[in-house]
């Protein structure tokens, strides 16, 4: 297992992975990006085996260096619970607020806990227990 945090900004997070895909030998089915969504509201987490960017600027820059869409993704959902965001990149930026910050820790370890899976089992099986029900 490689385990990589991108030091470019979030929008070129493509590069990075490019660059190490390039070197290392492993396939695109053996990724596993896991990122932060504004799509998905605070604390949920889900997990797809591919799709496409759904408006997320990192994801974006991955799927194009890449090129393809084709690999697995963890998201952990941070669209607040009051439902305002206002400007959405300073939004990310900012420290969750105490209450949030209880929330997000359970998504965190609960992601963890589905990477476990996905590296001890599969992917299927991280899907069937961890992906939330459809909302």
């Amino acid at each position: 297992m490689i385990l990589i945090r991108p030091l470019t900004f979030m929008n070129h997070s493509g590069r990075a992975l490019a660059a190490l895909y390039r070197d290392a030998e492993f396939t695109v089915e053996e990724l596993l990006v896991c990122f932060d969504d504004l799509a998905l509201p605070l604390g949920r987490v889900r997990i797809r085996p591919s799709g496409s960017a759904g408006g997320h600027n990192g994801m974006r820059s991955i799927i194009e260096h890449l090129g393809t869409e084709e690999f697995p993704r963890l998201r952990v959902g941070v669209f607040p619970e009051s439902g305002a965001v206002g400007d959405a990149s300073e939004f990310v930026l900012r420290p969750f607020r105490r209450r949030e910050r209880a929330v997000i820790d359970d998504a965190i370890e609960l992601a963890t806990d589905a990477v476990e899976c996905i590296l001890g089992e599969d992917l299927t099986t991280a899907m069937n227990r961890y992906n939330p029900e459809p909302l």
